[in-house]
């Protein structure tokens, strides 16, 4: 039991594997839910607040047949550089080209947070600036090839063998690159009445 006492049931609204090693770290007990939407966004929604609306549609999803006791917690993650939003690739030749986008440049990398009960709500977002260094063609290949880029919001994951290579430097969380920014939701759910 870790040092936060709950008067809630919290559930994670996640299936990714970062977002449940990081909850678990705080030494909560927890469930998971997984809401099953579609993650989309009004075409007019500012891409700085894409990853938030995502977070919300999946903690209201989540809401509607939650009990009273049950606190959610909701997270979306989106890798921004240049005005454009590199999500999660379809497909190899998508991963290249996020990849070689994000080569020898910085980029952002907004996780944002949606909890909240039946009573109620808030949301948050954490931004991170990530600088790569410059990627090789066979630097990219290899990580494609040996590790799973399709399930990560630009197409790499900050905890993979492609962080340790190619991170040149972090301004922010790691932890928000990493798909939760923990200490934001720690304060939250100490402070949760």
């Amino acid at each position: 039991m870790g040092l936060i006492e709950l008067k809630h049931n919290l559930i994670l609204g996640s299936q990714s594997p970062r977002r449940k090693e990081l909850l678990s770290m705080l030494d909560l007990q927890y469930e998971i839910r997984i809401p099953d939407i579609d993650e989309v966004y009004p075409i007019e929604t500012p891409k700085k607040d894409i990853a938030e609306f995502i977070a919300n549609l999946k903690l209201s999803h989540l809401l509607n047949t939650a009990l009273p006791e049950d606190l959610i917690v909701c997270s979306d993650t989106v890798v921004l550089i240049n005005d454009e939003i590199l999500e999660k690739p379809k497909n190899k030749q998508g991963a290249k080209h996020m990849l070689r986008q994000l080569s020898g440049k910085t980029h952002e990398v907004l996780t944002s947070v949606a909890l909240g009960t039946k009573d109620r709500r808030i949301s948050f977002t954490d931004t991170t600036f990530v600088s790569f260094n410059i990627l090789t063609d066979s630097e990219i290949e290899y990580y494609i090839d040996n590790y799973s880029p399709y399930d990560k919001a630009g197409s790499y994951g900050v905890q993979d063998w492609i962080g340790m290579v190619a991170i040149k430097s972090i301004t922010g969380s790691f932890y928000t690159v990493m798909g939760l920014p923990i200490h934001l939701v720690y304060q939250e759910l100490k402070n949760w009445h």
